[in-house]
């Protein structure tokens, strides 16, 4: 039935590819994937820092239940990425201390939540990747309907389960499971370049001709 079912998940990227993302900003991998794709700006990390990588596992909820929510994390694989679309609604709570702690101990990786969360103070205080769109300590239903292992939209990204999910300070990303080699590849060769230009900057040998060049491209006019 639509809008309440539980599906299984077709593939998933592999763990090799899951740790080629060690190091890697997820500016550089946004800034590879044409600067098109972000999760939304709302979404932060709410955790004490650190990041997350593994293959999504999708949620679907309606807002303010986490019925569905309490299923994925008892069934989701360890090294697993749970992301929820919750349509972005804070008026309840999803998750709290209990079934973060519940997620952790499975060996989910993370968690992402397009809603909002409670217990934040002991998020704070956890190393425990966890991204939301809000705080709010009023609790949620447990009636459904929902749905899992579905394709996601969260702020113009499509999500599909098994998706490559990479998220730091700056947020999350969805790499495409046909396209996420090629990405990481993409984004490591723009990490790279990255790491020369400071290395550039910092011996005060940066080269800004390129801004000079541009202005005079596209006809901006410069008093003398």
């Amino acid at each position: 039935m639509i809008g309440f079912r539980i599906l299984k998940r077709r593939r998933k990227v592999a763990e090799a590819l899951v740790a080629r993302t060690k190091g890697l900003p997820v500016a550089n991998i946004s800034d590879s994937m044409s600067r098109l794709f972000a999760g939304g700006s709302t979404l932060r990390p709410m955790h004490s820092g650190g990041g997350v990588a593994g293959p999504a596992f999708t949620v679907r909820t309606r807002p303010n239940d986490n019925l569905m929510i309490h299923k994925a994390f008892d069934i989701a694989e360890p090294g697993d990425v749970v992301v929820v679309d919750a349509g972005g609604e804070l008026t309840h709570a999803l998750v709290g201390e209990l079934m973060l702690s519940h997620a952790r101990k499975r060996g989910i990786a993370g968690v992402v939540i397009n809603g909002a969360v409670r217990d934040s103070g002991w998020i704070a205080a956890q190393d425990y990747p966890v991204y939301a769109a809000g705080v709010t300590h009023r609790g949620p239903y447990k009636d459904g309907p929902g749905e899992i292992n579905v394709p996601l939209a969260i702020g113009g990204m499509v999500i599909e389960p098994g998706d490559l999910i990479v998220g730091d300070e700056d947020g999350f990303v969805a790499l495409p499971y046909d396209h996420a080699e090629a990405i990481l590849a993409a984004a490591w060769k723009k990490n790279e370049a990255e790491n020369k230009q400071m290395t550039a900057i910092l011996a005060g040998n940066s080269d800004r001709a390129w801004v000079d060049a541009s202005l005079a491209k596209l006809g901006c006019e410069i008093e003398k």
